[in-house]
């Protein structure tokens, strides 16, 4: 069993990339969204991720439980950030 401390430098990098402060830089074929349960953070994720599988069950389980309710005028996807952070990191490589 080795250590895996690469890959969560690459988690971290990817991580950073999706994070984003402001409106203004979401580019194109991107889409902001922000998760979190209480404390909300801004991600910004190709919209190529909207079809996939895994991300659409994400996004129909926040469905069921929360509704369509999105008071950051944005879609809010309300699981632990980690678990956001993990899917899209198994995504990008897809």
């Amino acid at each position: 069993m080795g250590i895996r401390l690469p890959s969560m430098i690459l988690h971290a990098k990817q991580a950073r990339k999706l994070q984003c402060k402001n409106q203004k830089d979401v580019p194109k074929g991107h889409i902001a969204v922000y998760v979190g349960k209480t404390q909300k953070t801004r991600f910004v994720v190709p919209i190529s991720y909207l079809n996939h599988p895994c991300f659409l069950d994400l996004l129909n389980r926040a469905e069921e439980e929360f509704g369509f309710n999105h008071p950051m005028g944005g879609l809010t996807i309300p699981c632990d950030e980690d678990v956001f952070l993990d899917l899209t990191s198994r995504l990008h490589g897809c």
